[in-house]
């Protein structure tokens, strides 16, 4: 598994929001490496190397090598804190990754041909039910993003996870129903005209 980026740590003895704050106070972060049927491992990262590599995108979604005090660790970050109000990183949580495990990420959904589709283009506006899908995927082979193209969508169609083109070995955890990913709305005015239309049919049929 090729890793896409790598931070230095340190294994940490102190825990608690007291020896947190004194770690932020020296540029260091507080983390843990769980799972893989191991004991947890406290430890500290740089803030600012952790904010690069947040900043370049798909932390939650990439490979990485932790190295703490020379003994490497493969891992994938599962979760991270911000500041409220900051927004700087206060904590992160790193899963170990063994060779051939499969993995729970959140991946973003990535819309192709949006300038060209015929739904937008006629008026239609796209709109997002799910920006992310939760998958299973190997760990070895994670997708940047979920893609769906647009080239055909039409006004009022809907675009189920059906219509994804999945990479090999990765499967939507939601199994029991092709669930909907986004619609392309109809324009304002031929949704009204539809409305007019059942109404009429509706008034002639005695409804």
């Amino acid at each position: 598994m090729a890793a896409s980026y790598e931070l230095k740590a340190s294994a940490r003895d102190r825990v608690g929001k007291g020896a947190a704050r004194q770690l932020r106070r020296e540029g260091l972060l507080p983390a843990v490496i769980y799972g893989d049927k191991k004991s947890a491992l406290p430890i500290t990262i740089s803030l600012k190397e952790t904010t690069l590599t947040l900043q370049k995108g798909g932390f939650l979604t990439h490979i990485g090598v932790v190295d703490v005090d020379g003994e490497k660790h493969q891992v994938i970050a599962k979760d991270f804190q911000l500041h409220p109000v900051r927004d700087t990183v206060l904590h992160v949580d790193f899963l170990r990754v063994s060779k051939g495990a499969t993995l729970t990420v959140d991946l973003p959904v990535r819309f192709l041909n949006e300038e060209s589709c015929p739904g937008i283009k006629k008026g239609g506006v796209l709109n997002v039910v799910r920006h992310t899908v939760e998958m299973t995927v190997p760990a070895d082979n994670i997708p940047e993003a979920l893609e769906i193209d647009l080239q055909k969508a039409q006004p009022g169609d809907s675009l189920h996870i059906s219509a994804v083109d999945l990479p090999e070995g990765c499967h939507p955890t939601i199994t029991d129903r092709d669930f909907t990913i986004a619609t392309i709305a109809a324009p304002a005015g031929v949704q009204e005209t539809d409305d007019e239309a059942s109404e009429e049919a509706a008034e002639e049929s005695g409804e």
